[in-house]
């Protein structure tokens, strides 16, 4: 009897054995299996029991150079996203720090990658500082939904080199403030590098000042910003075509076509003064961007014409390299001279792809990147085959102010990847470098910058997933986003939506003017001034790119228009008082004679209104 009890229970205690290995798992353990919400989203995640907590007690422990960089750097962003202050420390960690580790033994995490590791502390380990900051970016947004983190381990790097946003802050004047949430944004979101076409007042050239350019001063600000995130801002002149912002008031530089008629937005690449001229703004610009590139944008030189209207391309490219030359290698002659100048400065050139149509028997020269964003003759695997480094900037991703917006939910559904260009799929992502959204301003007051930034933002996250780890991590678009609505903004990002006064009746006040007004918020968060007599707006004088972007342009009142967007305000504090600048044009208000007229703020002193709510 004894013996039949015992294997009752032997048998009984294997039973319970397969009943528990059998069991469903529970959901609070399936949960601990899931890598911690991302973007990009963590593609190697170990789950280990337990957790980290971030609390008042956590230090940022940091001992070389390198590290208290990145240490500092996430001290002021922690602070900034309401974690308060966090002390930077040397020396062995404890229970509830977090620990920045930059290791050159540790190649194997490549130039940017990280691993991180929650358990009873938190630590980032990079072999370099740059992997070691991406690591603090996942911290951050881990954070963000918490102060407590999942104990796992993950090693994170990005599959292609090269993670960018192009914005044309050309013709139109972008704000420094809305760059610098998007420098903010890229790094949080580990892109890399800032495409930026602009102009910078010019000391040199005085007479190609036309607005909307940036003061030196500006742009050495917005570096300092991008290199203190790791973002490459990289400047761009685009030349040869789209030369007008510069040689508008150089006809002496401008193309001659065959009728004699000048071509403002085209330089005559034939003339060493061109050259001269081209060079010696890229020398003014290395005064103040720090980027290993230089941009010459190369493209649309003969939009709406051709090489035959301009004979002296065909004769300086024969007298150069021989009778069989095209006039096509006069256009490509000119940025193997630009590309052997950036090179001599230690930087390297990056072109756009639509010149290079096969028509040239002069090749561009070796070492330049190219920038795919147009189906011509020339596909991306012949690039690639020739040597190239090349760019997935495809038209698919534009977002153009007032014209085609990139559908980001269909190229998520698509598992779009840098490897789909315009016109050609590649079967391997080998030789291409990475890709990037393009902000256009082609009608430049088709929407204002609070506008283009609704439509970035879910844009700006996915170009980020997809150049750094798998395209398609989630099963839908709507889970994808739930991701960027759980990590949030960058810390230190600004709402620039929020008006400084309420809507009302107000009396505005400034020397040598007065009026009464009604102020309205405008859905994106701009201020509509209404008096009697209609809208506050900006119109006439000559228009770029359908704007008014003439200094001394009068403001006048207009039928009130809730779609127009040259009827929305900027109030900007100032001494006691407020500057008001056009959302569209970003020149504020100065008073002439009784008339309220726009000036960039270093041209005019702007008037400063002072307000009294009725």
């Amino acid at each position: 009897m004894a013996e039949t009890r015992k294997r009752l229970l032997r048998l009984l205690g294997v039973t319970a054995v397969l009943t528990l290995l059998l069991a469903p798992v529970p959901a609070v353990a399936q949960e601990q299996q899931k890598a911690p919400v991302t973007v990009p989203a963590l593609t190697d995640w170990t789950a280990e029991h337990g957790s980290y907590t971030y609390g008042r007690s956590t230090r940022l422990v940091a001992d070389s150079p390198a590290e208290r960089r990145v240490a500092d750097t996430l001290a002021d962003d922690l602070r900034a996203a309401g974690h308060g202050t966090v002390p930077v420390v040397r020396g062995g960690a404890r229970t509830g720090d977090i620990v920045i580790d930059v290791r050159s033994s540790r190649g194997t995490l490549g130039a940017e990658g990280y691993e991180l590791h929650a358990g009873k502390r938190l630590s980032v380990t990079g072999a370099t500082e740059t992997g070691a900051f991406y690591g603090t970016r996942t911290v951050l947004q881990l954070l963000a939904q918490g102060d407590r983190i999942p104990a796992g381990r993950t090693v994170d790097t990005p599959r292609y080199q090269e993670r960018g946003v192009g914005v044309c802050a050309c013709y139109i004047h972008i704000t420094v403030p809305w760059l610098e949430n998007l420098v903010r944004e890229m790094a949080y979101h580990k892109l890399n590098q800032l495409l930026l076409e602009l102009k910078v007042k010019s000391d040199a050239h005085p007479e190609a000042n036309t607005w909307g350019y940036y003061t030196k001063d500006e742009i050495r600000r917005l570096v300092a910003l991008g290199d203190r995130y790791h973002v490459e801002i990289i400047p761009e002149i685009n030349s040869p075509g789209h030369m007008d912002p510069w040689i508008e008031n150089r006809p002496d530089l401008q193309l001659t076509d065959s009728d004699g008629a000048k071509q403002p937005a085209r330089l005559d690449v034939t003339q060493q003064a061109a050259f001269d001229y081209y060079t010696s703004l890229m020398d003014e610009y290395a005064q103040v961007f720090t980027a290993r590139s230089w941009h010459m944008g190369a493209d649309e030189y003969m939009l709406g014409s051709d090489y035959s209207k301009y004979p002296q391309m065909l004769r300086y490219a024969q007298q150069k390299y021989g009778p069989e030359a095209t006039p096509q290698d006069a256009y490509i002659d000119f940025i193997n001279r630009v590309q052997a100048y950036a090179a001599s400065k230690g930087k390297r050139l990056r072109i756009w792809n639509d010149g290079l149509t096969g028509a040239n028997t002069v090749p561009v020269a070796a070492g330049t990147t190219v920038e795919h964003w147009l189906n011509v003759a020339v596909k991306p695997s012949a690039l690639i085959a020739q040597g190239y480094r090349v760019e997935n900037a495809a038209y698919s991703l534009y977002l153009v102010r007032g014209g085609f917006h990139s559908d980001t939910a269909s190229l998520y559904d698509q598992s779009w990847d840098p490897r789909s260009f315009e016109g050609e799929k590649l079967a391997s992502g080998k030789g291409v470098t990475g890709a990037k959204i393009s902000l256009w301003p082609d009608n430049g007051r088709g929407e204002t910058e609070n506008e283009v930034a609704v439509e970035l933002w879910p844009a700006l996250r996915h170009i980020a997933q997809a150049t750094w780890g798998d395209a398609h991590p989630d099963a839908t678009y709507d889970a994808f986003t739930a991701r960027g609505t759980a990590v949030g903004h960058a810390p230190g990002w600004r709402d620039l939506t929020r008006l400084p006064v309420a809507d009302g009746m107000y009396t505005f006040r400034t020397a040598g003017a007065s009026f009464r007004a009604a102020v309205t918020r405008t859905a994106d968060g701009y201020a509509s001034i209404q008096t009697a007599d209609g809208c506050l707006e900006i119109s006439g004088g000559k228009l770029t790119l359908n704007t008014p972007l003439q200094p001394g342009v009068a403001a006048t009142w207009k039928t009130c228009d809730a779609s127009s967007t040259l009827q929305r305000w900027q109030l900007i504090r100032d001494s006691g008082g407020y500057e008001l600048v056009n959302a569209i044009t970003q020149m504020a208000l100065s008073v002439d004679d009784g008339r309220l007229v726009q000036y960039p703020p270093d041209q005019h002193t702007p008037a400063v209104w002072h307000l009294t709510a009725h």
